[in-house]
């Protein structure tokens, strides 16, 4: 007898990938069942997939930096060249380059706001508009979305609608309350769990995922509004679009490139994750003169064993990724490749005999365009022109504000979250090559924390969290556009009556956030009039030593007293408990605070007009006077 089985609803609940023994198990079942005992064949034994190749193009983390970077320093043909990088009109002329792409996908993974005068002013109107000049298949919200509450979400998701392109708005672990802004009544739900996209006749999923805790601890949203487990909302979703036969899963994630690996290896029947958050440069960029976090893309495994292909595109519209998938006939992922470019302009300057820079002439400029025509790992893309009038359309109220000068410079202020990291987020500042790599950590956060210190009449010591600070400054003329990309929101100063174990224990919660708990390494501190030795091998409690306060006058330094009362200025959001600073919390919920209602960013201005010139502060005023790293060596 001949048995020919064409489909079996079992078989779709089977893995993606099903070994030939498996496949001879399930023979010897139905043999057993049916009794035959003559030859039987088996059409299908698993369900067959039509092999695809999928392409993705993604940014994540803009910040609302959507005019070009002037003057940085990449190493171009071994020599040092000054070049434009960026720019929103260009990503946008980079993306329109790609519209022939077979199988593409245009994806943004968050953080599009906060971060420049373009949100200050605008508040997402202008990086909703140049988005839709890109016009994404998807786009997760980051947790910088909150920074200003659910309401100036919808604000920034309402002008995306306004464009013509409707691009979606996705994150399966956020679950705001009915009633509130994102979910104004049960059928009009500002954010959707996944999207379902048609790639060459085979259906895609993406699935949405912002970061719970940071969101939560780090940003502003409504207290109704919950943010659910990531590796849970994610497997629910991924179980979701099976169940409706999408096999291709791609999951866009707001939550960091450690985060995304972990996440992969406890899933099932996840293929790709593009991310956000952590602003990891991704891929070999060494010819160039600059670090990466790993390999793009990157390569892992998840629950089943199958290969997961992670990407991301750095920060600020600085780098677009493009990723390159193949999928099998089982489902499975069986290639992927792709590159992270650096986007930059066609102008170049490097120094002369003499040292100074100097625009580079025709000849040599043609020379080195050729030259990079050749590098995956750097475009030279000419502004899109519809964008670039999109953008002018603001640009003359952010250019009167942001071109007054309010001081100057002397030298490099090279911006570092935690000691010893491993992408040099001053990359490009000249000065700051292996600022990560040095003990000492942030100097742009640590001159942030003598301003501070400077506006307070009362406090002992001031304090910044690294995640406030957004930006390296170069050395030379400081604009009012400088304090405000520095310093992006919306915080004023707070003035807290604390116990000097308390603030040893807040230094200890904000190192704890992030080696203890996998949340923002944001919370990493600063501090101005305060300074410690720092061992991350220990454990918390154990980890800070030798704390020391200056004296009001700067001239001495002496041990913090544990039972003594200190007054310390910090911004709003840190003395509320925010970032992991539980214990400062806990006294300001107490009303153990006094508002002075200084906006932070004002009080840098003044802190640099008053000053004029802003240098590094003596070696001896840094609060990391000895810093070992988590690997148990010291950091010079």
């Amino acid at each position: 007898m001949i048995v020919r089985f064409l489909f079996l609803p079992e078989l779709d609940r089977m893995p993606r990938a099903p070994t030939f023994a498996a496949a001879l198990a399930l023979l010897g079942i139905l043999l057993v069942v049916c009794g035959c005992s003559s030859p039987m064949t088996v059409a299908a034994v698993a369900p067959a997939y039509k092999p695809i190749e999928l392409n993705i193009a993604h940014i994540n983390d803009h910040h609302s930096q959507l005019e070009p970077f002037g003057a940085v320093e990449l190493t171009l043909d071994g020599i040092p060249t000054q070049v434009e990088l960026g720019g929103f009109a260009r990503q946008a002329a980079l993306f329109a380059s790609l519209s022939a792409t077979p199988n593409l996908l245009k994806l943004h993974a968050g953080d599009a706001v906060t971060g420049s005068l373009y949100y200050t002013l605008f508040k997402g109107a202008a990086d909703a508009q140049l988005m839709g000049a890109i016009c994404f298949d998807a786009f997760v919200p980051g947790n910088h979305e909150f920074d200003d509450g659910d309401s100036a979400l919808k604000g920034l998701l309402d002008e995306l609608a306004k464009g013509a392109c409707k691009t979606p708005a996705l994150s399966a672990n956020i679950a705001p309350q009915t009633g509130t802004a994102l979910v104004p009544t049960a059928a009009a739900a500002y954010l959707q769990p996944y999207v379902i996209k048609q790639v060459d006749g085979v259906p895609v999923g993406i699935v949405g995922i912002t970061i719970s805790g940071k969101t939560s601890n780090s940003s502003r949203p409504l207290a109704t509004t919950r943010f659910l487990d990531e590796v849970n909302s994610a497997q629910q979703a991924i179980d979701a679009l099976k169940q409706r036969g999408v096999r291709h899963i791609v999951l866009l994630t707001h939550q960091g490139y450690a985060n995304d690996k972990a996440m992969a290896a406890q899933l099932t029947d996840v293929d790709v994750i593009i991310g956000g958050d952590s602003h990891s440069l991704l891929g070999d960029f060494a010819a160039l003169g600059l670090g990466s976090s790993g390999a793009y893309p990157t390569l892992a495994r998840n629950k089943s064993g199958e290969t997961v292909c992670i990407g991301q595109a750095w920060e600020y519209a600085k780098a677009l990724g493009l990723m390159n998938v193949k999928f099998d006939g089982n489902g499975s992922v069986s290639a992927c490749g792709g590159q992270a470019a650096l986007v930059i302009g066609d102008s170049f300057r490097r120094k002369d005999g003499a040292g100074v820079w100097q625009d580079v002439g025709a000849i040599e400029r043609q020379a080195l365009i050729a030259s990079l025509a050749a590098s995956s790992a750097i475009k030279v893309v000419q502004p899109d022109a519809a964008a670039a009038a999109a953008l002018a359309a603001y640009g003359s109220k952010v250019a009167a504000e942001k071109s007054r000068t309010i001081g100057v410079a002397a030298q490099p202020l090279c911006l570092v979250r935690v000691p010893g990291e491993s992408t040099n987020r001053s990359g490009g500042t000249a000065g700051c090559e292996a600022a990560n790599a040095l003990a000492r950590g942030s100097d742009v956060a640590q001159v942030v924390a003598e301003a501070f210190l400077s506006a307070s009449k009362r406090a002992d010591f001031a304090l910044q969290n690294a995640g406030g600070v957004r930006n390296a400054v170069p050395a030379g003329r400081l604009a009012m556009n400088t304090a405000f990309t520095l310093l992006p929101f919306s915080n004023v100063l707070v003035e807290l009556e604390v116990q000097g174990s308390e603030m040893i224990a807040a230094l200890e919660d904000a190192v704890s956030n992030h080696l203890d708990h996998a949340q923002s390494d944001g919370s990493y501190p600063y501090a101005a009039g305060l300074r410690w030795h720092l061992d991350m091998r220990r454990p918390r409690g154990q980890r800070f030593s030798n704390v020391q306060v200056r004296s009001k006058s700067g001239k001495t330094w002496t041990p913090i007293d544990a039972a003594g009362t200190y007054v310390l200025v910090t911004n709003d959001f840190v003395a509320a408990g925010k970032d992991g600073y539980a214990t400062l919390g806990r006294i300001f919920k107490k009303g153990g605070y006094v508002n002075t209602y200084l906006l932070y960013t004002q009080s840098f201005v003044d802190h640099v007009i008053a000053k004029g010139t802003l240098a590094r502060p003596p070696a001896a005023d840094y609060s990391h006077q000895s810093v070992i790293g988590v690997s148990g060596v010291p950091l010079p």
